[in-house]
């Protein structure tokens, strides 16, 4: 009997309460940085799973740390924040919760990317493990992080201590669920999510009546160009197969049909894969704002803002190696590779912290009966919901299965008896 095999064999008993859980934090989400529910259902299952339990890390955030002896240190992690999105499901679980954001504006909220199937995930991935010590040895550091959608989170826990607060650890894990068949797992060495950048620009004009245009610099047109001539920059600065994405996701400007406003406010996305191209990228759109502001006159210079930074998630070749051959031992023809994607996430901020290697891999939660269907017609765009759509929503079996098999699979890969080297003693704190 493998390892895996050994710590797997209450998968059936923990599923019951899994499902059970899992339905309840979907129904129940909460937006970044008020996960206050979910911390205490966090909280409570890592108590009954044995595991060393500290609340509050970087606001709402919870690390529950299973030790086992001396071997290797683990960490997994998993989001636990929702989206500001009104769940369009019909689920029999689905969410009709509100709540207030940080602006004080009232907004629907849903577990739109899966973050609800994640916590689930882990929390059944340390049962197991908890459950069949005699299989492994070390100690997995589990972090439930607040505020993955803002980008802020994992940086907060940092701040707030965490490492210190577990000490070392010689790995990281992280997965996530993807619009790909369910029952499938996927990972890719190298970048596999982008970095992103959020830019806030405001050109600024000359208002006045909109009979008498001549008399005004109008920075709704301003503006509009700046949104034409950005369109070239990916595709004319930056070498053919060099993968970014420049969107301009807001333009505000005026109040009625016949002003010319003051000022307009453009609101604007960046994804790429390495910081020479996100300088050229962020280089360019700087110049044509201010080119365009000039040749137009504007009576001030325009503004610009970055925030909401997220780090390149870049998988570490060997752990990823290493993780990819224990999936393909324990899932065979289930395992794909993922395809570099353009979103975006904080969790290597974590690594960076702890100065380890890490990989990233994705797990389906599409049925596949439909993802087939839909491939076969060239319909994946139309007929399969991707994260943060209202309509987005897992199949519950099998990917609550498979997310949490792959964390213990992935987890044993360092700290399974049978694991080469294991007969050497390693570092427990």
């Amino acid at each position: 009997m493998t390892t895996s095999t050994m710590v797997l064999g209450r998968l059936d008993e923990v599923r019951a309460w899994q499902e059970e859980l899992y339905r309840d934090l979907h129904a129940h989400p909460e937006l970044s940085h008020q996960e206050q529910r979910t911390a205490e259902a966090v909280a409570s299952r890592l108590s009954a799973a044995g595991c060393e339990v500290h609340t509050g890390v970087g606001g709402t955030g919870v690390v529950g740390i299973l030790r086992n002896g001396t071997g290797p240190r683990v960490l997994l992690r998993a989001d636990m924040d929702a989206l500001p999105v009104r769940e369009a499901t019909d689920l029999p679980y689905a969410s009709t919760a509100t709540a207030t954001d940080s602006a004080g504006v009232d907004l629907p909220v849903m577990h739109a990317c899966g973050h609800d199937l994640h916590v689930t995930c882990l929390l059944g991935a340390l049962d197991l493990l908890a459950g069949a010590r005699q299989a492994w040895g070390g100690t997995v550091v589990a972090v439930f992080q607040p505020a993955e959608e803002l980008g802020d989170g994992a940086r907060g826990m940092v701040q707030d201590g965490l490492t210190d607060l577990v000490g070392p650890v010689d790995v990281a894990l992280c997965q996530h669920v993807l619009p790909q068949p369910a029952g499938s797992v996927a990972t890719r060495s190298g970048p596999v999510l982008s970095s992103a950048d959020s830019m806030r620009v405001v050109v600024h004009g000359r208002g006045g009546h909109g009979s008498m245009p001549h008399a005004t610099v109008d920075p709704v047109v301003v503006a509009a160009m700046i949104v034409v001539r950005l369109q070239t920059v990916v595709a004319r600065e930056l070498p053919p197969g060099e993968p970014a994405v420049l969107t301009v996701g807001s333009l505000q400007a005026g109040t009625k049909s016949n002003i010319i406003p003051e000022s307009a406010t453009l609101l604007l996305n960046v994804r790429t894969y390495s910081e020479q191209t996100r300088t050229v990228v962020l280089t360019a759109i700087e110049r044509i704002v201010r080119a365009e502001c000039a040749a137009a006159g504007a009576p001030r210079e325009p503004e610009l803002e970055l925030f909401d930074h997220f780090p390149v998630t870049q998988n570490d070749p060997e752990v990823t190696a290493r993780v990819a051959a224990a999936f393909t031992d324990h899932f065979g023809a289930a395992v794909r590779q993922l395809d570099r994607l353009t979103a975006s996430e904080d969790f290597s901020d974590l690594p960076r912290a702890f100065g380890v290697p890490y990989t990233y891999w994705g797990i389906g939660g599409t049925d596949p009966e439909l993802y087939d269907r839909a491939a076969a017609a060239g319909r994946l765009n139309q007929d399969v919901s991707v994260n943060h759509s209202p309509l987005f929503a897992p199949v519950l079996q099998p990917t609550l299965d498979t997310g949490t098999t792959a964390l213990v699979v992935a987890a044993l890969a360092w700290l399974g008896r049978e694991q080469p080297g294991r007969e050497q003693p390693g570092r427990e704190h």
